[in-house]
Parts: structure tokens; sequence; C-alpha cells
């Protein structure tokens, strides 16, 4: 399937979508927070795909929202408007719901919208000098989909200063901020991504899904609400197919199935 708005490559255990409006500095439109959704929603179902990377054509990330495009709501019903800010929340939910390892690679702009898309990533990986920020107060807008998303990645604290703000600040500082995990140099990004997607081929993809799954849970419930679930986790996992296969590799000081390469 071809899209409009993206480029997508699955060649397992990894996909790799590329946002592709680099004219705009990959601007979110309409268009590409369906085509998203739609990625996400394809691969929530693909087993075969253990990480799903997201970086930017034309050395951009993401450059937030289509100005044009926020400019037609205006003219919308109110119906309309509802539908648009449903589709995008969905995007987000999805992309930080998704069963698979979601890196970011970050370079050049990565606001608004695109940095709620990083906000919203298990991974992130930026260039020291990247440009991130929330500069919708600037404006006149409001970061309201994507604030929840900050406030969990960054704290309260941090996402008032960010939000009212609207300051940009390179690579090094979002990693101080808490929002990318390791800056390199640019032209470092690529071989980092590589090293990571390296290191997660000797990961159980069946393990990765239920770690996604668990850390949803811990963070939502009280411990003693989570108790049973954990338990019953971890005595699924040492008698599972992947646990077993795990446990024997380890001893018997070979790779684990899925930690082989794939045969053509």
């Amino acid at each position: 399937m071809t899209y409009e708005t993206i480029l997508l490559n699955v060649e397992p255990p990894f996909a790799h979508i590329t946002l592709n409006r680099a004219a705009v500095r990959n601007a979110m439109n309409f268009k590409m927070v369906d085509e998203l959704l739609t990625v996400f929603a394809a691969l929530r179902e693909n087993r075969d795909v253990r990480a799903v990377v997201i970086g930017g054509a034309g050395g951009h990330f993401c450059a937030g929202g289509d100005i044009g495009d926020l400019a037609q709501v205006a003219s919308m019903s109110e119906a309309e408007q509802d539908a648009i800010t449903a589709r995008l929340d969905a995007m987000l939910r999805a992309v930080n719901g998704a069963p698979q390892v979601v890196i970011t690679r970050l370079e050049g702009a990565v606001l608004g919208g695109g940095f709620g898309l990083a906000c919203v990533s298990d991974i992130a990986i930026t260039a020291e000098n990247a440009s991130l920020g929330l500069p919708e107060v600037r404006l006149g807008l409001a970061p309201a989909l994507i604030s929840p998303f900050v406030i969990q990645r960054v704290g309260l604290t941090r996402a008032r200063q960010l939000m009212l703000t609207g300051e940009r600040f390179d690579g090094k500082t979002a990693v101080e901020y808490g929002i990318a995990h390791e800056a390199v140099p640019s032209d470092h990004l690529t071989e980092r991504v590589q090293t990571l997607l390296g290191e997660l081929r000797h990961c159980s993809p069946n393990a990765i899904r239920e770690i996604k799954v668990l850390m949803g849970v811990v963070s939502e419930q009280s411990l003693d609400e989570n108790l049973a679930y954990r338990a019953r986790l971890l005595n699924a996992l040492r008698t599972s197919e992947d646990g077993q296969e795990g446990m024997a590799a380890f001893m018997q000081k070979r790779l684990p199935k899925w930690a082989q390469p794939r045969e053509e």
C-alpha cells in the first residue's frame, strides 16, 4: 500500500516510517494523522515486527501541525472539528500503546505535534542540533491534545515552563529534560539507531509485547491493584515458549531463536 504523506518500509523484525512532507518540514496535516493511524492499526496485529522507527524526510522530524489545515478548522462544523481532534487523539494513543518498541529519530524541527509524537515513543534518539519546542502559545493556541503525554514525559513542572513560554532548545537539552534518551552528532544519528535495533534483535518479541502492557498497567493502578496481574504475568512468561527458549539458550550459551539471522 502506498501513502501520500509517509513512507513505510516493513522488513521484519523492524518497520520504518518516514514522515514525507519535506517541503513543509514534515508538518502534520490531517492526511498524515489518518495515515499514521492506519499504519499503526495494521502493525498492531503484525507479530513479526518488534520495533517501529519513526523519522522524517529532508533533515527534519516534524514541524508540528500544518497551519493550512489548522486555518480550515474555523470554517468547519463542531461535529467536523470533533472528528478531526478525535483522529489525532486516536493516533497518539495508537503510537503510545503500540505493542512494538517505538523509536523516534529526531533531527531538525521537532515542534508541536512532532514534539508530541516524540513523547509517545518508547525511545527517542536525537541529533544534538535538533530544535525542539512547543510553540503553540506564541500562535495563540495550546498543545491541548498532546499535553497529557508531554506532562507524563517531562513532569508537570517542566511542562509548565515549555508550554507557557514556547522556548526552543536543542537535543542535548532534550535529554536533560527527559524528552529524549540520547543526543548524538547529526551525522551519527543513523548509526546510533541501527545499533539500538541490533540490541533489540536479542529481545523476545513476546516479552516486548507483554512489557509494553505491563508498563501501562503499573502506571495506572496501585501496587495492590496490580499485584495479581504482575504475579500471573511472571509465571506465564516463565512457562511460555519464549521464556523456555530464552532460559535454554542462556544455559547452552547460544543465541535464542528470535536473535538468530532470518532465513531468506
